[in-house]
């Protein structure tokens, strides 16, 4: 028996795919990141409402209003802090860039004139305006598209029961309607174990940091708080950043050097212990990802979407994963994408 080979034609058109697939993705930016945060806070609210059935056991129209109030709420106040409170440090941002100079030179005896030189050399050298302008300007934009999103959510709550007959309805065979149902209640519930999990660490992480800034009376504490929560929601490199503004931030606001030491080795710590040990041990039961794929997606998602894409990455891989690992076509792919190879047939196990 022969073993089939990979036909030129078939490379050709699937790359031609996936480049109308990226372009398409990039040049419709503007229609396709509103509805598809709208998709998550769907799946954000189906979670918050049956759990609030399972609890309460009140009706589910009183169980989906409460999801709506709750999520939309904590969502529009997370973006007008982003939106109020981190404009004003934006627009404050020359000021803290005239004093940073000064402000390194207190460290050059705790940490030697190379290390102070570096610092000089590289961080000054960055615009921090512009970096300020980039981070919160996808807040505004949020902010400012939040009708949007608030009205794609509510037709997708009228139609959530509707859905299912629809679907019924257009597969024709049983079967397949029952097999493309399968699917979507895999995503839903991977996206809803993910959400609630990096949910539940991002606002451990965002409390404690939001604790210590109090405690020093680091100014705009409860904007460097939000984005310690959001950033989180970024693999590998949101910890990061979510300690660099504050610290920095410290470094020019404070006379002395001890909160600018507390926040990188408090809030440091935190971070290290939590992205090392806590995100991967709680997130490893709850998403089957392979570690290499988690970095490559943020970093496809973020050149084409720009820093929304940073938070979205994983979610919108994970249905890619999930859809890949229902096609038998696709399935190899799938397995590739995994951490350690095992696709769970049934969403609900484990």
């Amino acid at each position: 028996m022969t073993r089939p080979r990979l036909r030129l034609s078939v490379v050709r058109d699937t790359a031609i795919v996936a480049t109308l697939v990226v372009l398409g993705l990039y040049a419709g930016s503007a229609f396709l990141i509103p509805l598809t945060m709208a998709l998550l806070i769907n799946v954000l609210i189906i979670a918050v409402s049956d759990r609030v059935i399972s609890i309460t056991r009140v009706p589910v129209w009183v169980a989906n209003i409460a999801g709506v109030i709750v999520v939309l709420a904590g969502l529009f106040m997370i973006m007008y802090i982003l939106g109020s409170q981190a404009t004003q440090f934006a627009r404050s941002i020359n000021t803290y860039e005239d004093q940073f100079d000064s402000a390194v030179n207190r460290i050059a005896g705790l940490v030697g004139n190379d290390v102070t030189s570096f610092i000089r050399d590289n961080l000054i050298s960055i615009d921090m305006s512009y970096v300020a302008r980039v981070m919160l300007g996808s807040a505004t934009s949020l902010l400012n598209q939040f009708f949007l999103i608030s009205l794609y959510v509510a037709f997708l709550m009228a139609e959530r029961l509707a859905f299912r007959k629809k679907i019924q309805l257009v597969a024709g065979n049983p079967q397949t309607g029952a097999d493309f149902a399968a699917v979507l209640d895999a995503i839903s519930f991977s996206l809803q174990r993910y959400v609630g999990v990096k949910t539940f660490i991002s606002l451990v992480t965002a409390g404690i940091s939001y604790s210590i800034f109090r405690v020093l009376g680091l100014e705009y504490a409860e904007t460097w708080a939000v984005l310690t929560f959001a950033l989180n929601f970024i693999p590998s490199i949101g910890s990061i950043i979510a300690v660099i503004f504050p610290a920095m931030i410290a470094l020019v606001q404070f006379e002395s050097i001890g909160p600018f030491l507390i926040i990188v080795l408090g809030c440091g710590t935190i971070q290290f212990l939590i992205g090392n040990f806590v995100d991967p041990a709680m997130l490893g039961r709850s998403l089957n990802m392979s570690t290499f794929l988690v970095i490559l997606a943020l970093t496809f998602w973020t050149t084409v979407w720009g820093m929304i894409g940073a938070f979205l990455s994983v979610p919108l891989t994970v249905c890619i994963l999930i859809v890949f690992s229902h096609i038998p076509a696709l399935r190899p792919i799938a397995i590739m994408m995994s951490l350690d190879g095992s696709l769970g047939e049934d969403p609900r196990a484990g």
